[in-house]
């Protein structure tokens, strides 16, 4: 059985409220779960102290059993201290523009600062 550090999604329509949750890899997002260890709160500001709330000494429990965090779950515990920070990948050259669009903004640039 592999565990994961997951969130589960609770609240309304449109106001999105989680909990960080210990689950079963193959368990649905909101379903079975074996405890919670903190809530996540997207509506509050970034800088407000309720917006993460981390259950610390229960999740270094499960880390040290072998459970794995979600990549945003990896970010919010990396950001607490209690794991590595996650790398952060660098953005698809795909989405870059083309060779057209970035002559028509190197002109552009040309000519607004003429």
């Amino acid at each position: 059985m592999s565990l994961k550090i997951r969130l589960s999604r609770a609240g309304a329509k449109k106001r999105p409220y989680y909990h960080i949750v210990i689950a079963d890899s193959r368990s649905p997002r909101d379903g079975r779960f074996v405890e919670k260890v903190g809530a996540y709160n997207p509506m509050l500001p970034s800088d407000h102290a309720d917006r993460i709330r981390l259950n610390d000494e229960r999740i270094k429990h499960w880390l040290s059993n072998g459970a794995t965090a979600t990549d945003r779950v990896a970010r919010f515990l990396g950001n607490a201290g209690l794991a590595p920070k996650p790398a952060y990948r660098d953005q698809p050259k795909k989405s870059a523009p083309k060779k057209k669009a970035q002559e028509r903004a190197a002109a552009a640039a040309a000519d607004a600062s003429a």
